[in-house]
């Protein structure tokens, strides 16, 4: 049976994943059915933010009830907030034969490991410190304070890159998509699931 690929995608905040990702889903032109899963959180909205399509706002009660009832695939707190993907969601995509990329740290990506053997991960990495500050100012998304609170966080969370399949440095958007195209394509042609799709004609092969 042939299911959907589960990515991670991981980096600093300001390092641009979100961006790679939505230009990925904008301008797709792989032949393969991709999704960004939507992450349940307790934090509050941003002007502009829509529930459902950026994230599912919930209150800290509802989060740790649906914690209690195993709901989540992975769930971390940083900043304060709560942050978690829901079992349910992925499954339904994958068994749908549908590609799901994962927005998530490393807390999250330890988590989903252990419980899901098939995943793809992929690290971003800034092209400098400068560049990574100079990024989350200009997004104009956070407090001075809570900006220099990020700076501190991203030297812990890059220390965790070599933990994940492949890395990427977003230098230039355009080559950081051209990179994540490539794995994504990689990962299909891996023979497991190529043997998937092409079993018939493989064994046709063998017997001739």
């Amino acid at each position: 049976m042939t299911t959907g690929n589960l990515f991670i995608i991981s980096a600093p905040s300001g390092t641009g994943k979100s961006l790679l990702l939505q230009l990925l889903l904008k301008n797709n032109i792989l032949k393969f059915n991709i999704k960004l899963s939507i992450s349940y959180t307790t934090r509050m909205k941003r002007i502009g933010e829509i529930n459902g399509k950026d994230y599912y706002f919930i209150s800290k009660k509802k989060f740790k009830k649906m914690i209690i009832n195993n709901e989540f695939l992975e769930y971390a707190k940083v900043f304060g907030n709560y942050y978690g993907t829901s079992k349910k969601n992925i499954d339904n995509f994958l068994k749908n034969n549908i590609d799901v990329f994962l927005n998530i740290d490393w807390q999250g990506a330890m988590q989903v490991r252990k419980k899901k053997t098939q995943v793809c991960s992929i690290f971003i990495l800034p092209p400098s410190i400068n560049e990574l500050h100079r990024r989350l100012y200009i997004r104009g998304k956070d407090h001075i304070d809570i900006i220099n609170q990020r700076m501190l966080q991203s030297k812990k969370e890059i220390y965790h890159f070599h933990e994940y399949d492949y890395l990427i440095i977003n230098n230039h958007i355009h080559d950081a998509i051209f990179d994540l195209k490539n794995i994504i394509y990689a990962e299909h042609l891996k023979t497991k699931i190529q043997f998937n799709i092409y079993n018939k004609l493989i064994k046709k092969l063998l017997k001739e």
